[in-house]
């Protein structure tokens, strides 16, 4: 439910905006359009590792059940908005963060349910299927949004309604708790509160710095983006060192003692930088761009746009399951080195085309790029969620589902500011040169030629031609018949757009090149496949001497011990005497580890078992 909305608005984003009368050249509207986007996921990443802690003490299936009755509420309530221009892009944004609170809940108890109920050698298969159910919603997303937004904007969101309440009564019937609930936990609020505050920050500034200042293109020498951009890293970086302090951490830091855990989460974040803003970008290329380029009309360009990016979900569903059942018997660690070099080789194929492309040759790239996406996207979930303790699963899942829905932001923003960077730069010069050959003014063609950036993206993916809208109407009447049919058509302005934003893009695709080779290193780091167990603590060796075994009789009895009082709290005392009771269990299931203690110790007299 959540993908189809989350593709769905993707591709009605022209018919939602158009709907509610928004002029993309109007000042501020750009910085509200994107956060009409992004408010969902804001909410959702801000909000997912609390909403996991607080399933690990009330129950998952409790609160997945009260995410499906939010989500459905918030979809209500965005089909039946009804404000126009600024007022509408506020509701929009009100209500989509209603919908996130939602998905919250969802995302962040998914995974912990599927782990609970399957065993370790099937995880890997039941998270693939989860995943590939994913995209399959964002594949019924796409056409789905092409197709309502032809009819109406509202049916974009109310197409959610009758999967919200199938799925409410369906979790509330058949899902049943198979996890054992914790006592309550206190929330940690000056960890939610830096977190939440420090993303924003992030966020906001990331968003304004798109945005013309004065006499800018961009909004880098703004205050307020600087100003938001470092107090959000500040923040940050005060939540990273206050959450390994607090009793009770919003992010549990010591999970990431664990290679597994703290590799497959790298590797997690890296491949969302690298990938979240890509459909998008795609959506841009195709809907403002390609399709019209090649006489598709407005009203068609959704539907088509998300017929033509299809390829890419259908490797996605291939290559899913298989990675996810072959993990189960042979680990992550080379899925995920595999999926991400697929990936960064799609990357580096998608450079390589023009602005005006064979399908074919771009359908060809961005299936590799699912391919790659789902060899490593199911092992490595399987591995996180792997790697810890039962009792931590929800918080696990949120950190996981975090990590990833924070990289896709980020990644939203660090596109932008690459494409309406590039397009600063080369924009103006072909705005430029393709006026003059209408023998324009030339104070309206320099006028012309400095629209901002972030303007002109939004334009195109709109529909709309601002040459039309800005030139004087008695310049128009004064230009030969057939110069103003040309500049007033809708080919006119994404051929004139086109090579500035393609050199821009291929910016964006190296750069996820990158990143995606990168992640690949961070999956080999992940080490062999590793899956805790609560009866993981065992030993083959049967020690023969009697000091030998009284040490190993001390080092069970120190684990039992710890492992009761971490069942009642989970306080810094409980970790350290489990953690010394495991060290002592090695020293003394080894014989000559032992020997060499023991001979240490008697040197300088004491106990190991001390």
């Amino acid at each position: 439910m959540a993908a189809i909305n989350g593709t769905s608005v993707i591709i009605a984003l022209p018919a939602i905006f158009r709907g509610i009368h928004v002029n993309p050249l109007a000042p501020g509207q750009t910085g509200l359009l994107l956060w009409v986007l992004m408010g969902f996921n804001v909410a959702t990443t801000i909000l997912l590792v609390s909403f996991g802690r607080l399933s690990d003490s009330y129950g998952r299936v409790r609160l997945y059940n009260l995410g499906f009755a939010v989500f459905t509420l918030g979809s209500i309530l965005l089909s039946i908005t009804w404000g126009h221009g600024t007022a509408g892009e506020w509701q929009l944004i009100i209500f989509r963060v209603v919908q996130g609170i939602g998905g919250a809940f969802l995302f962040a108890n998914s995974a912990a349910i599927l782990t609970d109920a399957f065993p370790t050698n099937e995880r890997g298969f039941a998270l693939g299927l989860n995943q590939v159910a994913g995209i399959g919603g964002a594949v019924i997303g796409i056409v789905l949004g092409g197709l309502m937004a032809a009819i109406n904007w509202r049916w974009v969101f109310l197409i959610n309604v009758p999967f919200g309440l199938l799925g409410t009564i369906w979790a509330y019937v058949a899902l049943k708790e198979s996890g054992r609930p914790r006592s309550p936990l206190r929330l940690d609020w000056i960890g939610n509160i830096t977190f939440a505050v420090g993303l924003l920050g992030v966020l906001l500034g990331l968003t304004y710095s798109i945005q013309p200042y004065g006499h800018h293109a961009t909004g880098w020498s703004s205050p307020f983006v600087l100003i938001s951009l470092i107090g959000g890293l500040v923040l940050l970086a005060i939540f990273v060192v206050t959450e390994m302090y607090i009793k009770e951490p919003m992010f549990n830091m010591r999970l990431f003692g664990n290679q597994a855990f703290s590799a497959g989460n790298i590797a997690g974040l890296l491949a969302a930088v690298a990938r979240g803003g890509l459909q998008f970008m795609l959506i841009i290329w195709l809907q403002g761009i390609w399709l019209p380029l090649h006489g598709v009309s407005f009203v068609n360009t959704p539907l088509q746009a998300g017929i033509d990016t299809l390829p890419q979900m259908v490797g996605f569903l291939i290559a899913g399951p298989v990675s996810g059942r072959l993990s189960d018997r042979f680990g992550a660690r080379w899925f995920g080195l595999a999926g991400m070099l697929v990936a960064a080789t799609g990357f580096l194929w998608l450079t390589s085309l023009p602005a005006d492309f064979h399908y074919w040759t771009f359908a060809g790239a961005i299936f590799l790029l699912g391919i790659g996406m789902g060899l490593f996207a199911s092992p490595n979930s399987a591995a996180i969620m792997n790697s810890v303790p039962a009792r931590y699963r929800g918080a696990a899942s949120g950190m996981r589902s975090t990590f990833m829905n924070a990289g896709m932001m980020l990644s939203m923003g660090l596109f932008f500011t690459m494409v309406i960077s590039g397009l600063n730069q080369k924009l103006p010069d072909a705005m430029r040169h393709g006026l003059q050959a209408f023998h324009l003014p030339a104070t309206l063609v320099a006028g012309l030629s400095h629209l901002p950036p972030i303007a002109a993206l939004f334009a195109a993916l709109l529909g709309y031609n601002p040459i039309q809208t800005i030139l004087p109407a008695a310049v128009l009447h004064s230009l030969p018949a057939t110069s103003t049919q040309v500049l007033i058509s809708r080919e006119f302005f994404p051929h004139l757009i086109a090579n500035p934003f393609m050199s821009a893009l291929r910016t964006v695709f190296i750069f996820s090149a990158v990143i995606s080779f990168i992640a690949a290193i961070a999956s080999l780091l992940r080490g062999p496949q590793y899956i805790y167990s609560e009866d993981e603590v065992k030993t083959s060796l049967s020690p023969t001497d009697p000091l030998q075994r009284r040490y190993l009789a001390v080092a069970l009895l120190g684990i039992y011990a710890s492992r009761q009082k971490l069942k009642q709290d989970d306080s810094v005392e409980a970790q350290a005497l489990l953690k010394r009771s495991l060290s002592l269990l090695m020293i003394a299931t080894d014989p000559k580890r032992f020997a060499k203690n023991m001979s240490t110790h008697r040197t300088k007299g004491g106990s190991i078992a001390q």
